[in-house]
């Protein structure tokens, strides 16, 4: 199975970055290095991001983006009716992926078995180098008065230099 790794999202007030790397891996083989696993939906008003098996991913950014322009943008109720969805469908259930999804006000994770999380703090990560990068990104918004997306591009590097599946082709949106 391909798999996509690092995603890195952090917020400060009503500004957000997610960034990510571009690697794909296959066991241990890079497959691809340029892959590119973040979004802009809804009008470009919604960012998202992706980590775990690729063909999953990309089946959940298009139910995501359809239940965002259903619920007109609104990432919350968008999120909660993909979550129900993917609980209750068969093929759903079996999709391997993580997202975080985010906008100006909110910051979410729809994880592998439907739910949505909400996490406290600012900054939040998910693939195989998410502890790197969430670790570095953390030290980087306490310590730093660096913006989200200079904390996310030094952050995601940190982890490049560290996990074997992240690499240094990172993508970064903001809001």
């Amino acid at each position: 199975m391909f798999r996509s790794t690092t995603i890195l999202a952090v917020r400060e007030k009503e500004k957000v970055a997610i960034g990510g790397d571009g690697q794909v891996t296959f066991e241990n083989i890079i497959m691809k290095r340029k892959a590119q696993k973040i979004r802009r939906l809804y009008k470009g008003k919604i960012l998202a991001g992706f980590a775990g098996a690729v063909a999953d991913a990309l089946t959940l950014f298009e139910k995501f983006e359809k239940k965002a322009e259903q619920y007109q943008g609104n990432i919350s109720r968008a999120s909660l009716e993909l979550a129900k969805e993917w609980r209750q469908d068969k093929i759903l259930r079996r999709l391997e992926a993580l997202m975080i999804v985010a906008n100006k006000e909110k910051s979410l994770v729809i994880s592998g078995s439907g739910d949505v999380i909400e996490p406290d703090g600012r900054v939040i990560a998910i693939g195989s180098g998410a502890g790197y990068a969430q670790a570095a990104a953390r030290a980087l918004a306490e310590h730093t008065n660096y913006p989200p997306q200079k904390i996310v591009e030094i952050a995601l590097r940190i982890t490049a230099a560290i996990c074997i599946y992240t690499n240094e082709q990172i993508t970064i949106e903001e809001l």
